[in-house]
């Protein structure tokens, strides 16, 4: 199956783009349980992202976006079928190569903005800098870099209390880019957001592609994804469904 391109997206989809060969995944499924009672979450999906390029993924509840988004990030693996990020086969991967690439190479973004409470908003951008122990310098400067690029610079000292749900879940996306990761995953980025944040938060991560060359993947029900993605995968029963 093929991604559809996105109305008023530039040229060429995530597939026809795939030549740089950033993430690549085909005939995935995914089935949870046995005999009678098994639940196929996926049914033979296949797609491409390129760096750079923002692919929405779309459907209602229960048509598979997590699981997806979960076996590209390397969070599960699919019962059958094939993810490579960068040329590397994950479900070839041992468990501790799987999490490094998590965070050396993917970002996530939930939708739950899971932030914690009593660090400030620098402190909770450099998590993940401080838990691979990098420099206090090198952490200092990628938090500053992230914190201007979700436009936070102001508000490093706040706690999450102190901050809208928007400006926590941009938080949350500095906290995925800060070890500059390759390909950004957004599981429903706006799903606790009132209308005018959630396409603030939308038009940030377009912006984020744009800018950093970071390729992201966004899971949502809501339409209007559609206005700021290079391509869209409709996601109907675990199916990919065209022309939706």
């Amino acid at each position: 199956m093929t991604v559809s391109e996105a109305g008023g997206a530039p040229a060429g989809t995530a597939t026809q783009r795939a030549d740089a060969g950033l993430l690549e995944a085909r005939e995935l499924t995914r089935v949870f349980g046995h005999g009678r009672t098994a639940v196929r979450a996926l049914r033979g999906v296949s797609l491409d992202v390129a760096p750079g390029r923002l692919l929405a993924v779309r459907g209602r509840s229960g048509s598979g976006k997590t699981t997806l988004l979960n076996i590209l990030g390397g969070l599960d693996l699919p019962s059958t079928g094939q993810v490579r990020i960068n040329g590397e086969d994950l479900s070839t991967l041992s468990d501790r190569r799987r999490i490094m690439l998590r965070r050396t190479t993917v970002g996530f973004v939930f939708q739950s903005f899971g932030l914690i409470p009593y660090l400030t908003a620098a402190e909770n951008a450099g998590m993940p800098l401080r838990i691979a122990k990098a420099a206090p310098k090198t952490t200092r400067d990628r938090v500053a870099h992230v914190l201007d690029l979700v436009g936070l610079t102001g508000h490093a000292e706040h706690r999450p209390a102190e901050l809208s749900g928007g400006q926590q879940q941009r938080v949350g996306i500095a906290r995925a880019l800060a070890q500059g990761p390759q390909l950004l995953i957004a599981d429903e980025p706006t799903g606790h957001l009132d209308t005018a944040q959630g396409l603030r938060i939308l038009g940030l991560l377009r912006e984020i592609a744009d800018s950093e060359g970071t390729a992201i993947i966004i899971s949502s029900h809501d339409r209007r994804i559609s206005d700021f993605a290079d391509a869209v995968l409709q996601l109907r029963d675990g199916q990919v469904v065209e022309g939706e």
